[in-house]
């Protein structure tokens, strides 16, 4: 079964949008964005977004080529490693990342600010590599 490649370009530009937008908070500097709760509320909302549409993109693929259901979020992306569609460095990366997306669900309370502005300074990256890689497939 082959890949959907418009759903895939679709999801892209989402996650395009999402990962501006995070670039944008955080050029905040840390005191900034830990005073501003919108601008936490917002940081946490567009990671969640662009993990959801990284996921989704993520099952696609695996279900299509990697020949393999994934038990959970997580699972998803070491399935892509595993099959090397993408590096496994990234899937790694990408799998700590849906296990971030589970606790801004779950235990969002728990979450520590500090912790999100890190996140959106560092490893948006992530993202942006996971999309060249897929654009490659």
């Amino acid at each position: 079964m082959e890949i959907n490649r418009e759903l895939i370009k679709r999801r892209a530009v989402e996650i395009k949008k999402a990962v501006e937008e995070l670039k944008s908070i955080a050029l905040a500097s840390k005191e900034e964005f830990l005073s501003n709760s919108i601008t936490i509320d917002a940081a946490k909302y567009k990671l969640l977004v662009a993990i959801e549409v990284a996921i989704s993109i993520c099952n696609h693929i695996a279900a299509r080529l990697g020949k393999k259901i994934p038990e959970s979020y997580s699972d998803c992306f070491i399935i892509l490693g595993e099959a090397g569609l993408v590096s496994k460095d990234l899937s790694e990366r990408l799998a700590r990342m849906a296990k971030f997306r589970n606790m801004l669900v779950h235990v969002y309370w728990e979450i520590e600010n500090a912790k999100v502005f890190e996140i959106i300074q560092q490893d948006l990256k992530e993202l942006e590599e996971f999309i060249g890689e897929v654009g490659k497939l």
